[in-house]
């Protein structure tokens, strides 16, 4: 089956891509990051899964997916505006990444799990601090 372009090679790929555009076409900041933690959680929990299943590709695009998230992350910080929150989430995301590449290292789907419950505790907190 040819697809029309090759970014759309693969259907899952071509619907994740639209999602995210759809989710994102109107997003302000905060949905932005909420959306961001959503996606690092999902490609941690992703990588898990790869690296149970031997799957080192997905593994690997996962991890790099979530290193370049979480770079997002931190680089969108406002330590003049958030402070203390700021650089403790700096300091959070550093750690995450220094983890994840470890836990790719060693193939430890535990250890990446571990980090998307923490994020995850983390994306529940912006959820309702946004709805409040």
């Amino acid at each position: 089956m040819a697809y029309a372009s090759a970014l759309a090679r693969n259907p899952l790929d071509t619907y994740r891509q639209i999602d995210i555009a759809g989710r994102t076409a109107n997003a302000d900041g905060p949905a932005l990051v909420q959306l961001l933690y959503e996606e690092l959680v999902s490609a941690l929990r992703t990588a898990a899964w790869a690296a149970e299943h031997n799957q080192p590709r997905t593994r690997s695009e996962r991890v790099t997916r979530a290193t370049a998230i979480l770079f997002a992350l931190e680089a969108g910080l406002d330590f003049d505006k958030g402070g203390d929150v700021s650089v403790t989430l700096a300091t959070l995301y550093a750690g995450a990444r220094r983890t994840v590449l470890d836990a790719s290292l060693s193939n430890s789907g535990a250890t990446f799990r571990s980090v998307a419950d923490t994020l995850e505790d983390i994306a529940g907190a912006w959820r309702q601090a946004r709805a409040a």
